[in-house]
């Protein structure tokens, strides 16, 4: 009898299993947003990155902010947010880029590295790259940061999409001038995070950064944008394999306390983000182009995203 019902069993998993799987969506990915403190509307802006990303359908989103500037020891000895339950870390902090500016407990420190070393993902959006100088992986995998011109070379792209390093002493430091829409390029079409989109388009409201500094080693250009300030194509995002985990930066997506969301509202920058957390966790990318995406003369803003707590 047992023989028979294992026989019955065989055939009803052989029949119906695939079935049922082929009308399975996807396992939603699962996010932590890390902030607590930023020269920027850290607490809107993750409202903001977080409802993108649920919007995406793909993503599950959590937070984990830290103790306030100033906190003691014990309090930031206390807070260990969980990376290893995570398919891909968004940073949304940005603790100061000098030296006295505010770094993690060192054990805090190695969990993230060991998390990432071992195949988690991480995503450096905008102001996140100006944290912690004084720690040699962070600098490793986001290849460039906020950062003197002494640090470390810098990169820029050639008028013919060639990226040109400039060594370290020389070039820039870090800057930008005011919000402006500037037109993107994309570099490379073939990555999974940009494949897809047009080759230009435009992004309204953003601070176009340039000078930024660091080991910039196995970094892969995947946009820039024509800075008016320095005549130079500036690198816009990036990514870098770290170990067995990949990293995605992103200079775009400013917001200041009080000022207008613009740029976090723009389809392109939305399209970005979301996909490039997607490639930093899986080294895939399923989401396709929106119908919304900008083109080269226009810009696409979505409407206000959700500004629930997250």
């Amino acid at each position: 009898m047992s023989g028979r019902i294992s026989l019955v069993a065989v055939v009803l998993a052989s029949v119906f299993v695939p079935g049922l799987a082929a009308d399975l969506p996807p396992r939603k990915l699962s996010a932590l947003i890390v902030d607590g403190m930023n020269n920027h509307d850290w607490e809107r802006s993750t409202r903001i990155l977080a409802s993108i990303l649920r919007e995406s359908g793909r993503f599950t989103v959590d937070v984990a902010t830290s103790p306030p500037a100033g906190a003691p020891a014990e309090r930031w000895q206390e807070w260990k947010p969980p990376f290893a339950r995570y398919d891909v870390v968004i940073m949304n902090f940005n603790g100061g880029h000098t030296d006295n500016g505010q770094h993690w407990p060192r054990a805090l420190e190695q969990d993230l590295e060991d998390y990432v070393r071992g195949g988690g993902g991480l995503v450096s959006y905008h102001a996140a790259n100006n944290s912690f100088p004084r720690w040699p992986a962070y600098n490793q995998m986001i290849g460039l940061g906020w950062r003197d011109k002494s640090f470390g070379p810098s990169l820029v792209v050639s008028e013919d999409g060639k990226v040109v390093t400039i060594p370290p002493g020389t070039g820039r430091n870090p800057g930008h001038g005011p919000e402006h829409d500037f037109a993107i390029t994309v570099r490379d079409r073939e990555h999974p995070i940009t494949r897809g989109l047009p080759r230009n388009w435009l992004h309204p409201h953003e601070q176009l950064t340039h000078g930024q500094h660091g080991p910039a080693r196995d970094l892969s250009v995947l946009t820039y944008a024509f800075s008016k300030d320095t005549k130079e194509n500036e690198v816009m995002d990036w990514v870098i394999p770290y170990g067995k985990g990949r990293v995605y930066t992103t200079m775009l997506g400013h917001l200041w306390k009080d000022g207008p969301d613009t740029a976090l509202r723009c389809a392109g920058f939305q399209t970005l983000f979301a996909r490039g957390a997607e490639w930093a966790a899986t080294g895939r990318v399923t989401q396709p182009v929106p119908a919304d995406f900008p083109s080269a003369s226009h810009a696409r803003l979505r409407p206000p995203a959700e500004t629930a707590a997250p």
